[in-house]
Formats: structure tokens, sequence, C-alpha cells
């Protein structure tokens, strides 16, 4: 039974995360890049301005009094706690593996245009947020869907909610758990006589507690955390990245002509596709490159709905930088590592594969940098999720049922590590998937509203 559930979820995910939504996703932002008049080109330095410190010391800079909880830092840190996971590490190694290293180049691309949309919902989000009877603000697709679209879409809204949750206990906790367990279990087995099973369980009970500690204190301590861990675990990582590419120099010009060329993946070659290696390249980098940065998946926007902002524009040019930090600097670390090594050509995938092209770059050293950049990247999503599926929770059933919620977040997260959990991967992507659907709707429905924004705040002399 399960089996053929499992078989199921998997054909049904692999269909939608192939051509129909990598399509969709990356033509929306190919759409909205025009509308907007390349708005990641023009509102880039602005976005950057605005996240530094000395910026809320000057008007409109987050103060206290405006509605929202979050500075744009903040904001920014929460959303990349939960964009920058696994995916990361393992996403980018498999589309390499697969697709050879032009798939890159296709993951630059949809990372491009995916700033035009992560623009987008951050505007609509902060234009149809409202504050709760609790006193928190509140907003994401399932309100711009039903304030912006009308009543007549609430079911849209609705569906939206439930797979937010769905995701959130699946992508965003369970298979997160599950990679910190795998990464961490099998080091510390060859330092104690426990078994893997025990050491998972320990390991699951540290995690309960760490998350606990953190998602009681709200979005105001989730935020707080990921402002101090994201800068941290990112920079961590990118200085091993750096420090391996710095001692392979000679390679990288290489390496840049054979992912500008679409080089094929040995097992193109082997098929007799070696002629389809762009083709490959494009599928194996779009798919990936979505699904790394989640553009379009509606998921972001909810944590930029209480940024603290005097108009929407200025959280939607600070939101256009996620899909640049996470795709075109930490996704791009990875891939250069993992393609100067060498090791993609020898059927290692996954985070095999990023593990030891940073072990024979960085020999001593380089064993440990995906085991803790996997916990690291893994726990934050799992806070950043959390509260992804708080929201969807309170909109689906209200306020009251947050309690049990964050029970089953909690229960789930346990279970999660000590697991396989190849039913639930499956099922989170689709989940995932059947996020993005009314949400990409919306945005292409709301795309003119986007626009009288835009045109609004750059008029009245919003600098770019």
């Amino acid at each position: 039974m399960l089996d053929s559930l499992n078989e199921f979820l998997w054909t049904v995910s692999t269909y939608l995360w192939g051509l129909p939504l990598s399509a969709l996703l990356a033509g929306t932002g190919l759409y909205l890049t025009v509308k907007l008049r390349f708005i990641q080109v023009r509102g880039f330095g602005t976005a950057f301005r605005f996240i530094l410190p000395t910026y809320h010391l000057s008007a409109g800079g987050g103060k206290r009094g405006q509605l929202g909880e979050l500075s744009y830092y903040q904001a920014l840190s929460t959303v990349l706690s939960s964009t920058i996971g696994t995916g990361n590490i393992v996403g980018v190694a498999t589309a390499i593996s697969v697709g050879g290293p032009g798939a890159l180049l296709w993951m630059w691309v949809v990372a491009l245009l995916g700033m035009a949309t992560k623009y987008s919902e951050c505007v609509l989000a902060l234009t149809y947020r409202e504050k709760s009877v609790y006193g928190h603000t509140r907003g994401g697709p399932m309100y711009y869907i039903e304030k912006g679209l009308g009543q007549r879409y609430r079911p849209l809204a609705l569906t939206f909610s439930a797979c937010g949750v769905m995701a959130a206990l699946g992508a965003g906790n369970m298979v997160q758990s599950n990679s910190i367990s795998n990464a961490l279990a099998e080091p510390l087995s060859r330092l104690t006589p426990l078994s893997l099973f025990s050491l998972r369980g320990i390991i699951g009970v540290v995690l309960f507690f760490a998350t606990v500690l953190v998602i009681v204190g709200g979005l105001r301590r989730i935020a707080r955390v990921a402002s101090y861990l994201v800068p941290f675990m990112v920079a961590g990582y990118l200085l091993a990245g750096i420090a391996s590419l710095a001692l392979n120099s000679h390679r990288i010009i290489p390496a840049l002509w054979e992912i500008i060329s679409c080089t094929p993946s040995p097992g193109a070659v082997v098929g007799g596709f070696a002629g389809g290696g762009v083709w490959l390249a494009m599928r194996m980098g779009v798919a990936r490159g979505v699904f790394s940065n989640e553009a379009g998946l509606g998921s972001a926007p909810i944590a930029y709905a209480a940024i603290m902002t005097d108009h929407p524009v200025k959280g939607g040019l600070v939101a256009l930088l996620e899909p640049f930090l996470d795709t075109i600097v930490v996704c791009t670390v990875t891939a250069l590592v993992v393609i100067t090594s060498d090791l993609w050509r020898e059927g290692l995938n996954g985070a095999v594969l990023t593990s030891r092209a940073f072990q024979s770059q960085l020999p001593g050293v380089g064993g440990f940098v995906v085991p803790i950049s996997l916990t690291l990247f893994a726990y934050t999503s799992i806070l950043g999720w959390y509260y992804y599926g708080e929201r969807c929770v309170e909109h689906l059933l209200g306020m009251a049922s947050i309690p049990f919620y964050k029970a089953i977040f909690l229960l789930a997260l346990l279970v999660g590590a000590v697991m396989k959990l190849e039913i639930v991967w499956n099922f989170a992507d689709l989940a995932n998937g059947l996020m993005a659907l009314p949400n990409l709707l919306a945005l292409l429905l709301l795309s003119n509203v986007v626009r009288n924004k835009t045109g609004e705040y750059f008029g009245k002399g919003g600098s770019t």
C-alpha cells in the first residue's frame, strides 16, 4: 500500500516539477521582468542600501510604530534561513552530475528572472497585509489572493494554505531533521559505541529542544536567531569554498568554459544523448534553480509581509536580493568547487559529491564543511518553515489551532530524525508544487498592481 502511494506521489511530483512547473515559474519571471522594466537591474543597488544598519537611522528605515515587526535585514535573514538549505549543497551537485556544468548557467538565468518574481511577491504581500486582532501582522499569497482577486478566489487561497502546512511539516521539517541526522550520525558513530538509530534519536531530541527554544519566542525570536546565524553559516561556507578555489585557481577558467559550453555529463554521453547536452543542462538547471531559490512558490512573502516599511516597493527591492544571494552566490560557489574537482565525471551525486569535492581540495578540514553546513542550513530552514506553516494554519483554522500545529510540528521533527523519508520527500515535493500554482496565477492577475506600485514609488522620487 505504502509502496504504491510512494510510487504515485513520485510520478506526480516528478511530472509537476519537470517541464510544466519549471516553464511556468521561469515564464512568469520573464513576464514580470519585462513588465517591470528589469526591476532587478534598476533597483539592485538601492536594495543593498536598505539592509545596511545605517539606513535604519534615516527616515523610512523600519521605524517602530509602522505596521510590521521586522527590519529589512531581519526579514531578508529570516527568508534566507529557509531558502538557503540542503538544495544549495545537494541540489547543485545533482544538477551538475546529471545535466553537466551547463546546468549552472541555467540556474543563473532562473535566478535573475526569479528576482523579479520575488520582488512582485513581496510588493503584493505588503500591499494586502493586515493586522490581526492579536496584534501581529499577517500576509502572503493567501491574503493577496483573497483581497486582491476577491472572495470567489478564496478556494485558491485555502488550497495554498493547506499545501503550505503540508510543505512546512514535510520539506520544511521532517526532511530537514532527517538531513541533519544523516549528516551527523555517521561521523559520531566512529566516536561512540551507540547504534546509528540511537544516535539519530539523540540528535532528534537535541534538535527538538533547540527548535522549541526559538519558536516559543515567535517571529521576533526566529528573526533574531536568523539574523545572527545566517551571516555566520553563509560566510563560513563561502570562505571554505573560496579557499578551495584559491588552491585550485588554475582550474577555474576551464570550469567556466565548461559551464558556458554546456559540457554534457558522462551519463548523457553514455546514454547516447550527448547531442542533447544543452537541453539536459537547461532542464536540470531550471528545475534545480527554482527549487533552490523558491521564487514563485509563495513561501517567502509570508515573512516579508512583516517588514516595517512605509512603502511596499522598498520591501520588494530587498526581496529581490534573495535569489541573487541564494543562487548566484552560494550555489555558484558549490558548483565551482564540484566542477573544479572533476569528481562529477565519476558518477557521484548529491551530498556525497559535494563532500568529496571539498575533501579532495581541502585535505583535512574539507571533510567537515558539508556536515557542518548541512546541519546549520537545515536547522535554520526548520525555523523559517515553522513560521510559514503557522501563518498558513492561522489562515485555515484560526489562532486557536496554533498550539496543536506546534505540537504536531515538533513531533514530526522527532520522527523525521529517525525514519527513512522517501515518501515524505515525494509528498513534500508535491505540496511545494501545488503551493506554486495558485501563487503564480495571482502574480499574473495582479501584475498591474505591482507595476502601479512600482511606478508610484519611483514617480515620487524613490531612488534606484
